[in-house]
């Protein structure tokens, strides 16, 4: 979701607009780059590329677009169970896409009930949900899902409504947990999970891959060189006079003028 942040220039009647999204993070006056951008960096692997070609560059495009906001959806969802609100069926959750409220269907709704599901077998400690960590020695920030706390231990939780856990997933995580000024394990839990026979989710633990997290930060870096948060200045109002409206306007002011120098002359 972008969000713009307007500065105001009253001298010039100008207006400055910073446009930014899901790649940046704005902390305090400064511009830190996301996990997931970084992380983006890293190579998606044999089965993605394979995926790809099956599907074609334009179908799978669609398919992440709409996967995307059926994430979000359930995510936000998923935070309304955690925080002990009831979701109903027909309840609605922002489309990014469409920026409308929508309904949950049937399949983002199974999603959730895998999730609570979950939670009823795990039976966690909600410590938070939904916030942003920063790491300001290799400056780069993130959100996570959920900090739990599970037979005693703490885990940062991130929540995926895809059947497959790629390789930057693992260095999201990683780039979390380094994040996080505890020291917490970490794992990805799969929700609306079709191929397990009875539960339909799945819970992963996630190695600590923040090696390949910096590494991917070093391609991210040269790749990225010169990049920033784009910027404009604007006017603060627009308009426009035809040359009619414009002798108009002129004729108006002569006529004015002239009342008020009769206006004078009559009070001298």
């Amino acid at each position: 979701m972008k969000i713009i942040e307007k500065k105001v220039n009253v001298e010039t009647k100008m207006v400055q607009l910073t446009t930014t999204d899901e790649r940046w993070y704005k902390i305090g006056n400064q511009f830190v780059p996301s996990v997931t951008w970084i992380a983006g960096f890293y190579p998606k692997g044999v089965q993605f590329y394979k995926w790809l070609a099956d599907k074609g560059w334009d179908e799978a495009e669609a398919i992440k677009q709409a996967a995307g906001d059926k994430g979000s959806k359930v995510h936000k969802a998923c935070e309304d169970i955690l925080l002990g609100h009831e979701v109903k069926m027909n309840d609605k959750y922002l489309n990014p896409s469409t920026e409308q409220q929508e309904e949950l269907t049937v399949q983002e709704y199974e999603c959730l009930m895998s999730f609570v599901e979950w939670l009823k077998v795990t039976n966690p400690e909600v410590i938070k949900t939904e916030y942003t960590v920063w790491n300001q020695e290799h400056n780069y920030a993130g959100t996570i899902d959920m900090k739990l706390k599970i037979n005693g231990e703490p885990w940062l939780v991130d929540l995926k409504t895809s059947l497959s856990i790629w390789p930057e997933y693992e260095l999201q995580l990683s780039a979390y947990r380094h994040a996080e000024d505890e020291v917490c394990k970490t794992a990805i839990l799969q929700i609306g999970y079709n191929r397990n026979k009875n539960q339909k989710y799945k819970f992963t633990e996630i190695e600590n891959r923040f090696d390949l997290f910096l590494s991917a930060k070093k391609i991210w870096e040269h790749e990225t060189e010169g990049i920033a948060p784009l910027q404009r200045d604007y006017p603060l109002s627009l308009e426009w006079k035809s040359a009619k409206q414009e002798t108009k306007i002129e004729t108006e002011a002569v006529e004015d003028k002239k009342v008020v120098n009769k206006k004078t002359r009559k009070y001298a």
